[in-house]
């Protein structure tokens, strides 16, 4: 009996089940929305395989929906149109403008800065590629930088949003692998830090060699007081979700909400917002939200299937016959990531890939936390790799600069970041230091 169902796990592997693999593909490719091709993918793996009854597909998918720290996903979001719509985000790059406007490359320096602050609140990469092209684009350009740098340089930037906590990416693979969210926030400081001081020393070492930008403003501590003073509630909110989360006061789900109501609350008393933009606003995280909870349902019947038919252990198995040496197969990690998030934003690549690469990283020994962590950073990388990166996009379509001309600047930033990957996967202390 034993002997049968192995015999049909083989053939199912080589036939049936590899041609519905194919199949998801070949539909993301046409152009067919993820969640439709992952249902689609889910019904024919149950179908053909039988491991799971079909019938079953509709309570699988709610109870990959049903988890206290999904709730936070929509209310990030919201807390990033927030931010857009009150002018707090702006008031975000005042703040770094005055800390590092005053060396040489300051400016970009510091829109990297803003960009960061911007995009871990925001949770989404795209989102904080979209604003901050919108607030920093033209400063950039007004401070000598060419249209098409300061285009790469925003885009890079951004690409800290699904790095730096409380990212909305860790909630996804903290849901999908199993782990605390509130953990994988407290392993990625370290991380995120190494990234954005990466594309920000990318910026400098790009103006030793053009000299872009030669600031010749001098450090004041009445700007910078006064900037402190006008953006104060715009840096209130990433010390009021971050320390509530790490002293233990919030837990993500309620910092997210804390947030969402003390950004409100403040564009209503100055006036920046009305009650009138609450349905708007309101709108705008559904949207988004529409697009992955769908998405993250339909990924538990396809990581379930996926499990039980072997095909991680078969991903394994072939790479392992190939070469052993995890230095080779850190790097097939690394490929497959970077090429994904060229192509997918991070949502859909963490709930395809995450199940399914999780056992190579455990065979070569990573700790499947440096794994959420390695996987992030790689899907970021993946963002601004020319040509086809989806921040350079986004700032294609609101710049008007075509993605060519963007991508030729991007590959600084694109090599710093991956350096710093291979730095963050070489040493795992880096993710572990502070929750071990």
């Amino acid at each position: 009996m034993l002997f049968h169902q192995t015999s049909h796990i083989a053939y199912t592997l080589t036939g049936d089940i590899l041609l519905t693999i194919i199949g998801f593909f070949v539909l993301f490719l046409l152009g067919v929305p993820v969640w439709i091709s992952l249902g689609v993918t889910a019904y024919f793996l149950l179908f053909f395989s039988e491991v799971i009854p079909i019938v079953l597909i509709g309570e699988s998918m709610f109870a990959g929906l049903d988890a206290f720290p999904l709730i936070a996903v929509p209310l990030f979001i919201l807390t990033g149109d927030a931010m857009v719509r009150t002018g707090l985000s702006g008031r975000l790059l005042d703040i770094a403008e005055a800390c590092m406007g005053w060396v040489k490359s300051g400016f970009g320096t510091s829109t990297v800065l803003g960009c960061g602050f911007f995009s871990c609140i925001t949770g989404s990469d795209a989102a904080g590629a979209a604003a901050m092209g919108r607030i920093a684009q033209d400063r950039l350009v007004q401070k000598g930088y060419p249209p098409a740098y300061a285009a790469a340089l925003i885009a890079s930037g951004s690409c800290t949003g699904i790095l730096i906590p409380p990212s909305i990416g860790y909630i996804i693979i903290g849901l999908v692998m199993g782990i605390s969210v509130s953990t994988l926030f407290t392993a990625a400081i370290l991380p995120g830090i190494v990234v954005l001081l990466s594309i920000m020393l990318a910026n400098i070492f790009v103006n030793r060699f053009t000299n872009f930008e030669n600031s010749s403003e001098k450090f004041d501590i009445k700007i910078l007081y006064r900037a402190l003073y006008n953006g104060k509630y715009a840096v209130a909110v990433p010390f009021l979700i971050l320390g509530g989360i790490y002293s233990g006061v919030f837990t993500p789900t309620e910092a997210a909400g804390v947030a969402v109501v003390f950004i409100i609350s403040i564009g209503l008393i100055q006036k920046s917002i009305s009650f009138n933009d609450i349905p708007n606003m309101l709108l705008s995280s559904v949207k988004v939200n529409g697009i992955i909870v769908p998405i993250i349902a339909l990924s538990l019947p396809v990581a379930q299937a996926l499990s039980l038919i072997q095909i991680p252990q078969q991903i394994v198995a072939n790479l392992t016959e190939i070469s052993s040496d995890p230095i080779f197969l850190i790097a097939v990690m690394l490929g497959v990531f970077v090429i994904a998030g060229a192509f997918m934003e991070a949502a859909p690549n963490i709930v395809i890939l995450g199940p399914l690469l999780l056992p190579l990283a455990l065979e070569v020994g990573m700790d499947e936390i440096h794994f959420c962590i390695f996987m992030l950073t790689t899907l970021g990388l993946g963002f601004i790799t020319p040509p086809l990166g989806i921040n350079l996009f986004v700032l294609s379509a609101i710049t008007g600069i075509p993605s060519t001309s963007i991508s030729k600047y991007a590959v600084p930033f694109m090599v710093c970041m991956l350096i710093a990957a291979i730095v963050i996967v070489s040493f795992p202390w880096l993710s572990l230091v502070f929750i071990s």
